[in-house]
Formats: structure tokens, C-alpha cells, sequence
């Protein structure tokens, strides 16, 4: 059936036709949902985890009732993040003719209507669920049943509000109400980009307080969780989100499936990943795969592989039949049939897996999940042991993966190197010097990050202003010469059906307003050096020591900042306005300053910041911690005023060439136009000269009288 606009005025616009046997019922969903609550009952009962407690035991309702929500908030996480991420990056906003992008006046995709629809319905359920997390987390935690007892109610209180993990979940609720609100109503791609953006985050506090963030290691717990929840939200999530907008996409089915398998790719990848790491820091020995935990996180395993052996066979087999004419190809026909039952197989898998992991975060892991009792300064501080006094050796040997950072570096590594070889294959070239450049920074970071600089930098204040000046001054410099903008404006293509993809919203932000006040160079150099006397003159340098939240933003902080500084010293990508260079020279040299200034200010102190901690550490080799922080002033003084340096000098060689270019430039137009220019220049003043001799060759009376003044005077 088509339809057309019903306004003549309006271009002619023809929405997509569903096809039998193309769409995922609803039906199926419904079956999906059936299945993860058998498997979640089955895992429990397996395990044991629902089972009465002799002591403290809060009720079947409870014990039932926790993994039930929990399987709810983690389903609702994924289908409004799918959701949005179909329409902020493969769903038109309007309808279009075969494909291409929609006129004006155009009316509202279907699929995204139903996306939209999708994502507002898991918000409100995801509220719903982190709600019901909240009040039976209490209840579990407590002991007691659910009551309306005024005790119970003022127990419940003082959970929210003095507890991290009722904390964590009111927030996690509240968050997913404002989202529920504004997806009903928003409908602009700046919009529901930032939705995304709010989604994902909404994520953190799940992340902080899951079944591992407790136990030892508690910082590559985190992370390791972390991108699993956006790796598993992406893939399933994604998933039925495309169960859902199926019958809608029209002549849209093939480009979603390709962006979709992309990354669905990608995000199997991160759950697998992610999930070996969490599973190793309570794993010990191949023995307590035997236990109930290991058994359960064996069929997750499987279940993973399994799904992520159907997309590649979507990716391989299926799809490359689907670019055949709809009704001229029986093979077409028959991949598309393929292809939705396989979607309908791994709705149906999906399922179980969320089942098995509510289950499985009520089970207990094979190795125990608490600090030892007996731990040094260092250890309740930080979490880790003391580390062993830093030599040349060690500085290259001492790791603690943030496996955070490491799956950054990892990616945009691949994602670089598959673009110049996109380049490679069409045709065009790429500067290897850029390549290596790239590469190496993201190597540095990595060290930087997860070596011995961010090992010590825990414990000794001069390895954390290693780690600070690194991060903001060497590894931007590496990666802002690797041009990755230019690259990725070079290597994506542009959409033409309406929709935004990656090249789309790079554009769209290097144009925004934020971007032309953050990469104004006065901006940029104003917030590097005022973020250096904000962040270790106030308690955001506490925040970061103590809490591992603040600890990353620290390092995105210092990244971001170092890198929008040089690029606009140096940089040859993309920005909204480039300073002229004795600005950027003036500003490199004041920068310079500060640095030195900071640094001798940091060498003469004689009080120590953040004495509860660095003073704290009981520490028995090595100097004193202020002794170690005067240090550290030396460094930051040292450190900072290199690659400073090398920003003038690379500036400086700029300048040069721009004007060797300019020159160069002049000759080349002074030679079409034979010196056009300069006989114009010297026309003027022959003219000039002209009018001051007048017809007759003595001088206007304006010049005599001037001349006779002069004389007299």
C-alpha cells in the first residue's frame, strides 16, 4: 500500500511498503521476553540465589522480585540506547523518493516514529525498573520484607539518601524519567544526539555499583562493566530496535542492515572483551568454571559466540544477496526471509542471555568479593598495594591496565588504520609520517594511562604531574598530527538519504557554536592554563585521587584540553577560525610563563597539597611527600616547557612556509598578468604626481602656500 502527502502543495512523497514476511512480529518480542524470564527462573533456581535465607531472609517477593526488576532496568537500558542510536545515525527524519534526501515539508519517517515510540516506552520502563531495584535492593540489603511501617519507610529514607548504592539508583531513576519527558516531545538530530549522549552516561551509576564494583580490583571491575553495558546496549538494543522499525523501513531495510551489521560488529567485539576482563578478576584457576557462577557465565559465553556467529553470517552470506531488485531475484527473496527468521533466532537467544545475566548477578562468583583484612596506608587509600620503589626498569615494567583507555586506543587505532586503507583501495594518498603519528600517540596514551606514570601516579605526586604534563602536552601533540578529522572527512562518504552519519556529525559539530568558542585559540589557551590553578587549588584534585569517576575525568579533562590547544596552534584539521601566528607565538610564550611560574611556585611551597593523601601513604623508601612535591614542581616547569617549545618552533616553521606559499603565489599571478599589479601601483603614483604639478607645471596654489609657510617658518 502507498501513501502519498495529502497537502497538494507538498512534494509527492512515498512512504515504504511493508512486505510479508519482512517485519519481526510482535509476537516474537513478546517471546523474547518469555524466554529471558524462563531462563532468569532457571538460573536462579540453579544457583540457588532465590532460595530463603536462614537469617535476614526479605521475603520471596524480594528475592524474586530484585532479579526481575534488575532484568527489566537492564532490557529498558538497551532498547531506549538502540532506539536512539537508530535514529541519531540510521534513520531519516522524513520520507524521501527512493532513497534520496527529503524535501522540505516532507512528513516523518515511520520507522523513526516507531523508534522514537520505542525509546519514550523503554525510558518510562526503565524508570519504572530502577524504582523497583531501589525499594528491593533496600529490602535485600536490610533483611526485611516490604512494609509501610513508618521504621521501614525511614530506613528507606535514609538508604537514598546516605548510601552510594541507593544513591546510585535514585539517580539512575530519576535520569530515565527526564528522559522518558523529553523523547515524547524532541524531535531535532542536535536533540536527540544529546538524549543519546544522556542515555549513555544513565549507564555510570549501574556501572559503579554492579555485582563486581565492590570486590578487589575495583577500578578495572568498573570499567570492564562499563563497556560491557554500552557494548551489550548497542548489540541488543540495536536489535530490537531493528525488530521494532522493521516494518517500516521501506527502501531504507538495505542501508539500515549495513549500518546496523557495523555495528553490531563492532559492539560483539566490546561485550567480549569486556566481559573475558570481568570474568578473570574473579576467576582464578579453570576449576571454578565447575561452580554455579562459572557454569552460568560458560552458557553466556556460548550463547555470545553463538549470536555473534549468526551476524556474521548476515554480514557475509546474507546481506551482499540483498542489493537485488525486490521480485527479479529469487535469492534476494529468499536472503530476505533468511535474514529476518535469523533476527527472530537471536531475539529469541538475546532473550535467554539477559536471563542467565539477572541471574547470574544474584550468584555468587567463585572467589570472594572483599579487601583483606589486613591492608597497609597504601591499600585503603587506593585500593592497591604500595607499589615497589620506582627504578629505570620498573618505569617500563609496572602496568595496571584502565581498560577504559585501552579499548579507546584500540579503537580509534583500527578505526584510523581501516580509513587509510579505504584511501589506499580508491586511490588516494595518506602521509605515513601521519600514520606514525597517530599510532604513536595512541601508544603513549595508553602507557600514560595505564603504565607506570599512572601506577605511581597514585602515590607520588611528582609521577602524577608526569602523568598530568604527558597527557596534556605529549600525547595531544602525537595525535592532533595525525589530522584524524581530515582523514575521516576523506575516508567516510557523504549520505544522501537524509540521514546523519559519522562525516555528518563531525561536520555538524566542527560548525557548532561550542566548537568555534572551545577551539578559539584565546579560549583554548585560557582554559589550559586556568584549569592547572582550578584543578589543584580546589577539591577537584581530591575528587580525582579518591574517587574513580573524577580519576578518569581527570584524564579526559587533560586530554581534551592539551588536545584543543595544540590543534589550534598546530593543527591542520578542520576549525572555525584559525589565529594569525604572532598571536599563536604570543600566546605559546605566555603559556611558557605560566608553566615556569607554576612550577617554581610548586619547588618553593611549603605546604602539601592533598596532605591526607600523599602524606598518608606509609611510604618507606623514597623522600617525604613535600620533598617529593618540589619534585614535582621541577617537573612540571621542565616537562611543560618542551614540548611548549616545539609548538613555537613548529608554529614558527608554519609562518615561514605560509609566507614562502604567499610569495610564491604573488610570482605566479604577477607572471599571468605581467606585473599587473605593480604597474597599477605605480600608475597611482605617476597620477598623484600629475595633479600636484598641475597642466602648466608649476605647483597648485595649496602646494605653494604650503611651501611659502615652510619657507617662512
Amino acid at each position: 500500500m502507498v501513501y502519498v502527502s495529502t497537502t497538494a502543495k507538498t512534494p509527492r512523497e512515498t512512504l515504504p511498503k511493508p512486505s510479508p514476511g519482512r517485519a519481526v512480529g510482535a509476537a516474537w518480542l513478546v517471546l523474547a521476553g518469555v524466554v529471558l524470564l524462563a531462563a532468569l527462573v532457571i538460573g536462579l533456581l540453579y544457583s540457588g540465589a532465590a532460595a530463603a535465607r536462614q537469617l535476614g531472609d526479605p521475603g520471596a517477593l524480594t528475592r524474586w522480585g530484585l532479579p526481575v526488576a534488575k532484568a527489566l532496568t537492564n532490557t529498558s537500558a538497551a532498547g531506549t540506547i538502540g532506539a536512539l542510536v537508530f535514529a541519531v545515525i540510521m534513520l531519516p527524519l522524513k520520507v524521501g523518493e527512493n532513497g534520496r534526501k527529503p524535501r522540505q515539508g516532507a512528513a516523518e519517517h515511520p520507522a523513526l516514529s516507531r523508534a522514537l515510540l520505542l525509546a519514550s516506552v523503554a525510558a518510562v520502563s526503565w524508570t519504572v525498573g530502577a524504582l523497583g531495584v531501589l525499594i528491593f535492593t533496600y529490602s535485600d540489603a536490610a533483611g526485611l520484607p516490604l512494609s509501610s511501617d513508618p521504621t521501614y519507610t525511614q530506613g528507606l529514607a535514609a538508604f537514598l539518601t546516605d548510601f552510594s548504592t541507593g544513591r546510585a539508583w535514585l539517580v539512575t531513576a530519576i535520569v530515565s524519567a527526564v528522559l522518558a519527558t523529553v523523547l515524547f516531545g524532541v524531535r531535532s538530530q542536535v536533540g536527540l544526539g544529546l538524549a543519546l549522549v544522556l542515555a549513555l552516561l544513565n549507564l555510570l551509576p549501574m556501572a559503579l555499583i554492579g555485582h563486581s564494583a565492590s570486590g578487589d580490583d575495583h577500578n578495572a571491575a568498573v570499567n570492564s562493566i562499563a563497556l560491557h553495558l554500552v557494548g551489550v546496549c548497542l548489540w541488543a538494543g540495536g536489535l530490537i530496535a531493528l525488530a521494532v522499525v522493521s516494518g517500516k523501513l521501506g527502501d531504507q531495510a538495505l542501508p539500515v542492515l549495513k549500518r546496523f551489521s557495523a555495528l553490531a560488529g563492532f559492539a560483539f567485539v566490546l561485550v567480549v572483551a569486556s566481559g573475558v576482563v570481568n570474568a578473570s578478576l574473579r576467576i582464578t584457576d579453570l576449576e571454578q568454571l565447575s561452580s554455579p557462577w562459572g557454569l552460568l557465565v560458560t552458557f553466556k559465553t556460548i550463547a555470545t559466540l553463538l549470536l555473534g556467529g549468526i551476524g556474521w553470517m548476515h554480514r557475509q552470506w546474507i546481506i551482499p544477496q540483498l542489493g537485488a531488485p525486490e521480485g527479479t531475484s529469487a535469492a534476494s527473496l529468499s536472503a530476505r526471509r533468511v535474514l529476518w527468521q535469523f533476527i527472530t533466532v537471536e531475539l529469541l537467544v538475546m532473550g535467554a542471555v539477559f536471563g542467565v545475566a539477572g541471574a547470574l548477578g544474584r550468584t555468587a562468583p567463585p572467589r570472594a568479593e572483599v579487601l583483606p583484612t589486613e591492608a597497609g596506608p597504601a591499600r585503603i587509600l587506593t585500593g592497591y598495594d604500595l607499589p615497589p620503589e620506582p627504578t629505570l626498569s620498573r618505569w617500563f615494567t609496572e602496568w595496571r591496565p584502565d581498560w577504559l583507555w585501552v579499548a579507546v586506543a584500540l579503537t580509534l587505532g583500527v578505526a584510523y588504520v581501516l580509513g587509510v586503507l579505504k584511501l589506499r583501495r580508491r586511490g588516494d594518498s595518506w602521509s605515513v609520517l601521519k600514520l606514525v603519528s597517530w599510532l604513536l600517540g595512541l601508544i603513549l596514551l595508553t602507557y600514560f594511562t595505564s603504565g607506570a606514570p599512572a601506577v605511581y601516579g597514585m602515590v607520588l605526586f611528582s609521577a602524577h604531574m608526569i602523568d598530568h604534563m604527558a597527557l596534556t602536552m605529549v600525547v595531544p601533540l602525537f595525535l592532533v598530527l595525525g589530522a584524524p578529522v581530515t582523514l575521516a572527512l576523506r575516508a567516510l562518504r557523504a549520505r544522501r538519504d537524509g540521514t546523519r552519519g559519522i562525516r555528518e556529525w563531525i561536520l555538524a559539530i566542527v560548525h557548532s557554536w561550542p566548537s568555534r568558542l572551545i577551539t578559539h585559540p584565546l579560549f583554548a589557551a585560557g582554559n589550559f592554563v586556568a584549569s592547572i590553578i582550578v584543578f589543584y587549588y580546589s577539591s577537584l584534585f581530591g575528587f580525582a585521587l579518591r574517587e574513580h569517576v573524577g580519576h578518569e575525568l581527570m584524564i579526559t579533562h587533560f586530554l581534551i584540553t592539551g588536545y584543543i590547544f595544540v590543534l589550534s596552534m598546530i593543527g591542520t584539521d578542520p576549525v572555525p577560525y584559525r589565529a594569525p601566528y604572532p598571536l599563536r607565538i604570543l600566546l605559546l610564550f605566555a603559556t611558557m610563563a605560566f608553566h615556569a611560574f607554576f612550577g617554581v611556585a610548586l619547588m618553593g611551597s611549603t605546604s602539601l597539597l592533598q596532605a591526607s593523601w600523599f602524606g598518608n601513604m606509609g611510604r618507606e623508601w623514597g623522600g617525604s611527600a613535600l620533598a617529593d612535591q618540589q619534585v614535582g614542581g621541577a617537573v612540571t616547569w621542565g616537562v611543560g616547557e618542551i614540548p611548549t617549545l616545539l609548538l613555537a618552533i613548529g608554529v614558527a616553521v608554519m609562518w615561514s612556509r605560509s609566507d614562502a606559499r604567499e610569495t610564491k603565489r604573488t610570482d605566479r599571478a604577477a607572471d599571468r598578468n605581467n606585473d599587473a599589479d605593480l604597474a597599477a601601483y605605480n600608475s597611482m603614483f605617476t597620477d598623484l604626481a600629475a595633479r600636484d604639478v598641475g597642466p602648466r607645471g608649476s605647483r597648485p596654489p595649496s602646494a605653494a602656500r604650503t611651501s611659502t609657510a615652510g619657507d617662512d617658518e
